[in-house]
Order: C-alpha cells, then structure tokens, then sequence
C-alpha cells in the first residue's frame, strides 16, 4: 500500500515538475566577475543550481556522518564488553558452591 502511494505521489511529482520545464524554457543569463556569463533555459540553470547545492550538502554532512559511525561502533563494543560481563557473572553465579577438602577430626 505504501509503495503504490509513494509511486503515485513520485508520478504526481514528475508532472508537475515536466510542467514546470515546459513554462521555463526562455534563455536567461547569469552575470558572473569578470564579465563571465552563462546562457541558458531557465529551467537547466536551476536545475544545475539545485544539483549543485544537493552535491555541497551531503559533502557538509560527510564528516558527521563519519563521526556517528565511529561513535556507533564504540558504543558496539561497549555493548558487546558488557554482555560479555554479565554473560560471565550468570556462569559464576549457576556453578554449585566449591566444597572445601580440609579434613575435619
């Protein structure tokens, strides 16, 4: 059910936004420093634009990313240190008390 709704919402989304594509085909021109410019359908300079700012942010969550990841396995081992521990405390705590062998006369 939820893969028919996000494949109708993904097709609702196409149309809009090919409708989109269609009303802003007019060429435009980006004015740059030093008398650099860029021409174009109004519609592939956004889409360059927004392609680059997707790029840009995933390269500014790179580095969180990673940090989570090696917090993520610290906290494995951690986790995997203790029920080792407790794993050890419960065959301590099962085995019959040891009888002493001291003779008594």
């Amino acid at each position: 059910m939820i893969k028919l709704l996000s494949r109708i919402a993904a097709v609702i989304l196409f149309i809009l936004f090919f409708g989109f594509a269609l009303e802003n085909t007019q060429e435009v021109v980006l004015h740059f420093f030093l008398d650099y410019e860029i021409r174009g359908p109004l519609v592939l300079i956004l889409l360059g634009f927004f392609a680059v700012g997707a790029v840009l942010a995933v390269l500014a969550m790179t580095p969180i990313v990673f940090r989570h990841r090696r917090d993520l396995s610290k906290h494995e081992k951690t986790i995997l240190r203790m029920q080792q521990e407790q794993e050890a405390k419960q065959a301590a705590r099962s085995k019959p008390p040891q009888t002493d062998d001291v003779l008594i006369k």
